[in-house]
Protein backbone atom coordinates (compact mmCIF):
# COMPACT_ATOMS: atom_id res chain seq x y z
CA UNK A 1 0.00 0.00 0.00
CA UNK A 2 1.26 3.48 -1.02
CA UNK A 3 0.15 6.08 1.58
CA UNK A 4 0.46 10.05 0.17
CA UNK A 5 0.69 12.79 2.47
CA UNK A 6 0.57 16.49 2.87
CA UNK A 7 3.61 17.46 4.87
CA UNK A 8 3.64 20.65 4.70
CA UNK A 9 2.35 21.69 8.32
CA UNK A 10 5.49 19.61 9.63
CA UNK A 11 7.87 21.37 7.47
CA UNK A 12 8.07 24.56 8.60
CA UNK A 13 10.95 26.19 11.34
CA UNK A 14 9.18 27.90 13.95
CA UNK A 15 6.17 24.93 14.82
CA UNK A 16 3.13 24.98 16.99
CA UNK A 17 -0.08 23.77 17.36
CA UNK A 18 -1.51 21.80 13.95
CA UNK A 19 2.25 22.05 13.04
CA UNK A 20 3.62 20.21 15.80
CA UNK A 21 1.03 17.79 15.45
CA UNK A 22 2.23 17.40 11.82
CA UNK A 23 5.75 16.48 12.69
CA UNK A 24 5.22 14.56 15.44
CA UNK A 25 3.21 12.14 13.44
CA UNK A 26 5.52 11.60 10.68
CA UNK A 27 8.18 10.60 12.97
CA UNK A 28 5.82 8.34 14.35
CA UNK A 29 4.91 6.87 10.85
CA UNK A 30 8.07 6.60 9.73
CA UNK A 31 9.18 4.92 13.34
CA UNK A 32 6.56 2.37 12.70
CA UNK A 33 7.18 1.59 8.75
CA UNK A 34 9.23 -1.26 9.10
CA UNK A 35 8.03 -2.54 12.43
CA UNK A 36 4.11 -2.74 12.10
CA UNK A 37 3.27 -2.41 8.43
CA UNK A 38 7.20 -3.34 6.12
CA UNK A 39 4.50 -3.52 2.98
CA UNK A 40 2.93 0.24 3.29
CA UNK A 41 4.83 3.02 1.51
CA UNK A 42 4.74 6.59 2.34
CA UNK A 43 5.52 9.56 -0.23
CA UNK A 44 5.60 12.85 1.47
CA UNK A 45 4.34 15.87 -0.94
CA UNK A 46 6.42 19.14 0.01
CA UNK A 47 6.12 22.38 -1.55
CA UNK A 48 9.88 23.87 -0.15
CA UNK A 49 12.90 22.30 0.47
CA UNK A 50 12.63 19.73 2.85
CA UNK A 51 13.56 21.00 6.40
CA UNK A 52 16.58 18.79 7.87
CA UNK A 53 14.67 17.90 11.16
CA UNK A 54 11.87 15.56 8.89
CA UNK A 55 12.68 11.64 9.28
CA UNK A 56 15.57 11.11 6.02
CA UNK A 57 14.72 9.49 3.13
CA UNK A 58 14.58 5.60 2.54
CA UNK A 59 13.19 2.80 1.06
CA UNK A 60 9.28 3.33 1.38
CA UNK A 61 9.86 6.78 2.65
CA UNK A 62 10.16 9.35 0.22
CA UNK A 63 9.43 12.96 -0.72
CA UNK A 64 8.31 14.45 -3.86
CA UNK A 65 8.91 18.44 -3.87
CA UNK A 66 6.27 20.02 -5.73
CA UNK A 67 7.39 23.77 -5.88
CA UNK A 68 4.03 26.27 -5.41
CA UNK A 69 2.93 29.14 -3.81
CA UNK A 70 -0.96 29.97 -2.97
CA UNK A 71 -3.19 27.43 -2.96
CA UNK A 72 -0.72 24.94 -3.45
CA UNK A 73 -2.91 22.07 -2.97
CA UNK A 74 -5.43 22.90 -5.57
CA UNK A 75 -3.43 24.72 -8.05
CA UNK A 76 -0.21 22.19 -7.89
CA UNK A 77 -1.08 18.86 -5.90
CA UNK A 78 -4.72 18.04 -6.88
CA UNK A 79 -3.41 18.05 -10.89
CA UNK A 80 -0.12 15.78 -10.51
CA UNK A 81 -2.24 13.24 -8.03
CA UNK A 82 -5.00 13.37 -10.53
CA UNK A 83 -3.07 12.60 -13.53
CA UNK A 84 0.44 11.13 -12.21
CA UNK A 85 0.72 10.01 -8.93
CA UNK A 86 0.31 6.43 -7.92
CA UNK A 87 -0.95 5.97 -4.10
CA UNK A 88 -3.61 3.94 -3.02
CA UNK A 89 -4.64 6.32 0.29
CA UNK A 90 -4.38 10.16 0.32
CA UNK A 91 -3.53 11.77 4.29
CA UNK A 92 -3.55 15.74 5.17
CA UNK A 93 -2.81 16.33 8.75
CA UNK A 94 -4.70 19.37 8.64
CA UNK A 95 -8.34 20.40 7.17
CA UNK A 96 -7.47 21.20 3.60
CA UNK A 97 -7.72 17.62 1.30
CA UNK A 98 -7.27 17.72 -2.51
CA UNK A 99 -11.13 17.90 -4.11
CA UNK A 100 -10.75 15.64 -7.21
CA UNK A 101 -8.89 12.92 -6.91
CA UNK A 102 -9.91 9.59 -7.54
CA UNK A 103 -8.46 7.74 -4.13
CA UNK A 104 -9.49 7.69 -1.05
CA UNK A 105 -9.25 10.57 1.58
CA UNK A 106 -7.91 10.99 5.01
CA UNK A 107 -7.50 14.21 7.37
CA UNK A 108 -7.60 15.49 10.54
CA UNK A 109 -10.29 17.73 11.43
CA UNK A 110 -8.64 19.50 14.70
CA UNK A 111 -11.39 21.33 15.95
CA UNK A 112 -14.64 22.80 14.47
CA UNK A 113 -14.10 27.07 16.83
CA UNK A 114 -14.73 28.88 13.84
CA UNK A 115 -18.27 28.07 13.86
CA UNK A 116 -19.01 28.68 17.38
CA UNK A 117 -16.58 31.62 17.48
CA UNK A 118 -16.10 33.09 13.96
CA UNK A 119 -15.88 36.64 15.59
CA UNK A 120 -12.55 35.40 16.82
CA UNK A 121 -11.03 34.72 13.67
CA UNK A 122 -10.21 36.78 10.12
CA UNK A 123 -13.08 37.14 8.16
CA UNK A 124 -10.71 35.58 4.50
CA UNK A 125 -9.90 32.90 6.89
CA UNK A 126 -12.89 31.79 8.49
CA UNK A 127 -14.54 31.38 4.85
CA UNK A 128 -11.40 29.10 3.76
CA UNK A 129 -12.30 27.39 6.99
CA UNK A 130 -16.05 26.71 6.64
CA UNK A 131 -16.29 25.76 3.52
CA UNK A 132 -13.00 24.20 2.45
CA UNK A 133 -13.53 22.21 6.04
CA UNK A 134 -17.02 21.21 4.85
CA UNK A 135 -16.31 19.95 1.39
CA UNK A 136 -13.01 17.91 3.28
CA UNK A 137 -15.74 16.20 6.02
CA UNK A 138 -17.89 15.21 3.01
CA UNK A 139 -14.88 13.75 0.49
CA UNK A 140 -13.27 12.15 3.41
CA UNK A 141 -13.35 8.49 3.84
CA UNK A 142 -12.26 8.71 7.26
CA UNK A 143 -11.89 12.05 9.56
CA UNK A 144 -9.05 12.08 12.33
CA UNK A 145 -9.74 14.13 14.99
CA UNK A 146 -8.00 14.39 18.70
CA UNK A 147 -10.77 14.00 21.06
CA UNK A 148 -14.30 13.22 22.24
CA UNK A 149 -15.36 16.92 22.14
CA UNK A 150 -14.04 17.45 18.49
CA UNK A 151 -16.16 14.41 17.40
CA UNK A 152 -19.13 15.83 18.89
CA UNK A 153 -18.72 18.99 16.97
CA UNK A 154 -18.18 17.46 14.07
CA UNK A 155 -21.30 15.33 14.36
CA UNK A 156 -23.67 17.97 15.78
CA UNK A 157 -22.31 20.25 12.85
CA UNK A 158 -22.44 17.13 9.81
CA UNK A 159 -24.61 14.67 11.15
CA UNK A 160 -23.69 12.72 7.94
CA UNK A 161 -19.67 12.04 9.17
CA UNK A 162 -21.32 10.32 12.15
CA UNK A 163 -19.60 6.86 11.12
CA UNK A 164 -16.81 8.41 9.45
CA UNK A 165 -14.83 10.19 12.39
CA UNK A 166 -11.97 8.39 14.43
CA UNK A 167 -10.76 9.80 17.36
CA UNK A 168 -6.82 9.31 17.81
CA UNK A 169 -5.49 11.36 20.73
CA UNK A 170 -2.38 13.21 20.74
CA UNK A 171 0.69 12.78 22.57
CA UNK A 172 3.91 14.54 24.17
CA UNK A 173 7.61 14.29 23.32
CA UNK A 174 8.28 12.26 26.97
CA UNK A 175 12.21 12.69 26.25
CA UNK A 176 11.70 16.06 26.12
CA UNK A 177 9.27 17.01 28.78
CA UNK A 178 9.81 15.14 32.23
CA UNK A 179 10.82 16.34 35.74
CA UNK A 180 14.55 15.99 34.83
CA UNK A 181 14.96 19.15 33.20
CA UNK A 182 18.07 20.40 34.73
CA UNK A 183 18.03 23.21 36.56
CA UNK A 184 20.80 25.10 34.55
CA UNK A 185 18.60 24.51 31.44
CA UNK A 186 15.95 26.73 33.56
CA UNK A 187 18.36 29.40 35.13
CA UNK A 188 19.13 30.26 31.49
CA UNK A 189 16.25 30.31 29.85
CA UNK A 190 14.73 32.70 33.02
CA UNK A 191 18.01 34.81 32.28
CA UNK A 192 17.44 34.95 28.34
CA UNK A 193 13.91 36.54 28.73
CA UNK A 194 14.64 38.55 31.78
CA UNK A 195 12.37 36.33 34.35
CA UNK A 196 13.99 37.88 38.01
CA UNK A 197 10.97 36.63 39.67
CA UNK A 198 8.90 32.97 40.61
CA UNK A 199 6.38 33.24 37.33
CA UNK A 200 2.67 31.89 35.84
CA UNK A 201 3.15 30.49 32.63
CA UNK A 202 0.61 30.67 29.83
CA UNK A 203 2.25 29.29 26.54
CA UNK A 204 0.65 28.94 23.22
CA UNK A 205 -0.19 31.01 20.44
CA UNK A 206 -1.54 34.19 20.71
CA UNK A 207 -5.27 34.59 19.29
CA UNK A 208 -8.73 35.45 21.39
CA UNK A 209 -9.63 31.77 21.18
CA UNK A 210 -6.95 31.73 24.18
CA UNK A 211 -8.46 34.38 26.34
CA UNK A 212 -5.36 36.17 26.75
CA UNK A 213 -6.81 39.10 28.07
CA UNK A 214 -8.91 37.18 30.51
CA UNK A 215 -6.06 35.76 32.11
CA UNK A 216 -4.07 39.02 32.15
CA UNK A 217 -7.05 40.80 33.92
CA UNK A 218 -7.21 37.84 36.48
CA UNK A 219 -3.67 38.14 36.86
CA UNK A 220 -4.31 41.71 38.04
CA UNK A 221 -6.40 41.18 40.24
CA UNK A 222 -4.39 38.56 42.35
CA UNK A 223 -3.08 39.34 45.44
CA UNK A 224 0.67 40.13 45.87
CA UNK A 225 0.62 39.60 41.91
CA UNK A 226 4.04 42.34 41.57
CA UNK A 227 5.84 39.15 43.68
CA UNK A 228 5.47 37.11 40.33
CA UNK A 229 5.94 37.59 37.23
CA UNK A 230 2.97 36.53 34.24
CA UNK A 231 4.87 35.21 31.05
CA UNK A 232 2.94 34.56 28.10
CA UNK A 233 5.03 33.03 25.55
CA UNK A 234 4.14 32.22 22.11
CA UNK A 235 4.32 33.21 18.33
CA UNK A 236 2.10 36.16 17.34
CA UNK A 237 -0.90 34.36 16.00
CA UNK A 238 -4.16 36.78 14.74
CA UNK A 239 -6.06 39.49 16.57
CA UNK A 240 -3.62 39.83 18.94
CA UNK A 241 -3.06 43.15 18.91
CA UNK A 242 -5.54 43.69 22.36
CA UNK A 243 -3.47 41.39 24.44
CA UNK A 244 -0.86 43.98 24.72
CA UNK A 245 -3.06 46.74 24.90
CA UNK A 246 -4.42 45.38 27.57
CA UNK A 247 -1.57 44.69 29.76
CA UNK A 248 -0.71 48.51 29.14
CA UNK A 249 -4.28 49.56 30.10
CA UNK A 250 -3.63 48.13 33.17
CA UNK A 251 -0.16 49.13 34.38
CA UNK A 252 1.20 45.41 34.22
CA UNK A 253 4.48 46.35 31.78
CA UNK A 254 7.37 45.68 34.32
CA UNK A 255 4.91 42.61 35.52
CA UNK A 256 4.18 40.72 32.01
CA UNK A 257 6.95 39.24 30.04
CA UNK A 258 6.21 38.62 26.49
CA UNK A 259 8.68 35.59 24.90
CA UNK A 260 7.24 35.77 21.56
CA UNK A 261 8.27 32.19 19.82
CA UNK A 262 10.76 30.31 22.00
CA UNK A 263 12.36 26.85 20.58
CA UNK A 264 11.74 23.50 22.13
CA UNK A 265 14.55 23.86 23.78
CA UNK A 266 13.18 27.04 25.44
CA UNK A 267 9.78 25.87 26.13
CA UNK A 268 11.08 23.07 28.30
CA UNK A 269 13.27 24.67 30.41
CA UNK A 270 10.29 27.43 30.62
CA UNK A 271 7.57 25.08 31.79
CA UNK A 272 9.95 23.56 34.37
CA UNK A 273 10.73 26.99 35.64
CA UNK A 274 7.02 27.98 36.21
CA UNK A 275 5.26 27.49 39.57
CA UNK A 276 2.06 27.24 37.59
CA UNK A 277 0.47 26.30 34.18
CA UNK A 278 -2.90 28.94 33.10
CA UNK A 279 -4.60 27.59 29.90
CA UNK A 280 -7.99 29.86 30.19
CA UNK A 281 -9.09 28.91 26.55
CA UNK A 282 -12.73 29.53 24.90
CA UNK A 283 -12.26 26.60 23.61
CA UNK A 284 -9.63 23.60 22.61
CA UNK A 285 -9.91 20.61 19.99
CA UNK A 286 -6.78 18.77 22.23
CA UNK A 287 -4.28 21.39 24.20
CA UNK A 288 -0.95 19.65 23.85
CA UNK A 289 0.93 22.15 26.11
CA UNK A 290 -0.96 20.84 29.08
CA UNK A 291 0.59 17.51 28.68
CA UNK A 292 3.83 18.71 28.65
CA UNK A 293 3.35 21.19 32.12
CA UNK A 294 1.98 17.95 33.42
CA UNK A 295 4.88 15.95 32.20
CA UNK A 296 7.35 18.27 33.68
CA UNK A 297 5.44 18.39 37.27
CA UNK A 298 3.68 21.69 36.72
CA UNK A 299 -0.12 22.03 38.13
CA UNK A 300 -2.49 23.29 35.76
CA UNK A 301 -5.34 25.59 35.65
CA UNK A 302 -7.32 24.96 32.78
CA UNK A 303 -11.02 26.22 31.32
CA UNK A 304 -13.45 23.61 31.75
CA UNK A 305 -14.67 23.30 28.43
CA UNK A 306 -14.47 21.26 25.34
CA UNK A 307 -11.51 18.91 25.26
CA UNK A 308 -9.71 20.32 28.22
CA UNK A 309 -11.18 17.83 30.72
CA UNK A 310 -10.15 15.22 28.58
CA UNK A 311 -6.57 15.88 28.73
CA UNK A 312 -6.43 17.30 32.15
CA UNK A 313 -8.38 14.01 33.17
CA UNK A 314 -8.82 15.09 37.25
CA UNK A 315 -4.98 16.45 37.43
CA UNK A 316 -5.92 19.96 37.27
CA UNK A 317 -7.86 23.53 38.98
CA UNK A 318 -10.95 23.90 36.53
CA UNK A 319 -12.10 27.81 36.07
CA UNK A 320 -14.71 29.34 34.26
CA UNK A 321 -12.94 31.11 31.08
CA UNK A 322 -15.84 33.78 31.08
CA UNK A 323 -15.11 34.74 34.94
CA UNK A 324 -12.05 36.81 35.59
CA UNK A 325 -12.77 35.88 39.24
CA UNK A 326 -13.16 31.76 38.71
CA UNK A 327 -9.54 32.42 36.67
CA UNK A 328 -7.99 34.54 39.90
CA UNK A 329 -9.23 32.05 42.27
CA UNK A 330 -8.26 29.18 40.38
CA UNK A 331 -4.77 30.45 40.30
CA UNK A 332 -4.76 31.69 44.03
CA UNK A 333 -5.45 28.12 44.57
CA UNK A 334 -2.96 26.54 43.58
CA UNK A 335 -0.29 29.43 44.54
CA UNK A 336 -1.90 28.99 48.26
CA UNK A 337 -1.11 24.97 48.18
CA UNK A 338 1.04 23.39 50.98
CA UNK A 339 4.03 21.70 49.94
CA UNK A 340 1.81 18.24 50.25
CA UNK A 341 -1.16 19.38 48.01
CA UNK A 342 1.23 20.24 45.75
CA UNK A 343 2.95 17.60 45.47
CA UNK A 344 -0.67 15.27 45.35
CA UNK A 345 -0.93 17.55 42.32
CA UNK A 346 2.40 17.39 40.66
CA UNK A 347 1.47 13.44 41.05
CA UNK A 348 -1.74 13.45 39.41
CA UNK A 349 0.03 15.06 36.59
CA UNK A 350 2.41 13.04 35.39
CA UNK A 351 0.10 9.83 36.04
CA UNK A 352 -2.52 11.73 33.56
CA UNK A 353 0.58 12.50 31.35
CA UNK A 354 1.38 8.94 31.02
CA UNK A 355 -1.81 8.09 29.13
CA UNK A 356 -0.87 9.84 26.25
CA UNK A 357 1.88 9.24 23.78
CA UNK A 358 3.05 10.07 20.05
CA UNK A 359 4.02 5.97 19.46
CA UNK A 360 0.01 4.85 20.17
CA UNK A 361 -0.74 8.34 17.95
CA UNK A 362 0.85 7.11 14.73
CA UNK A 363 -0.13 3.67 15.30
CA UNK A 364 -4.13 4.79 15.44
CA UNK A 365 -3.63 6.75 12.60
CA UNK A 366 -1.58 4.06 10.45
CA UNK A 367 -4.36 1.77 11.39
CA UNK A 368 -7.17 4.60 9.75
CA UNK A 369 -5.11 4.67 6.54
CA UNK A 370 -4.95 1.20 6.22
CA UNK A 371 -8.44 0.77 6.77
CA UNK A 372 -9.46 3.72 4.65
CA UNK A 373 -6.63 2.22 1.29
CA UNK A 374 -8.30 -1.23 1.12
Amino acid sequence: MIIGIDGNEANIKERVGVHQYAFEILWGLYKLQDINNPESEFVIYLKNTKNADLPPQKQGWKYKIIRGGRLWILTRLMPKLLLSEKIDVFFSPNHYLPLFINKPLVCTIHDLGYLDFSGQFKKNDIWQLKYWSAISIIISKYIICPSRSTREMIVRHYPFAVNKVKIVYHGYDYDNYNIRIPQKLVRQVADKYRIRKNYILFLSTLKPSKNIEGLIEAYSTLKNNGDRHLVIAGKKGWLYERIFKKVKELGLEKDVVFTDYISEEDKRGLIRGSVVFVLPSFWEGFGMDILEAMACGVPVVVSKVASLPEVAGDAAVYVDPYNIDSIAKGIGKVLDMSTNERKRMINKGLKQAEMFNWKKSAAETLKVLTEAGK
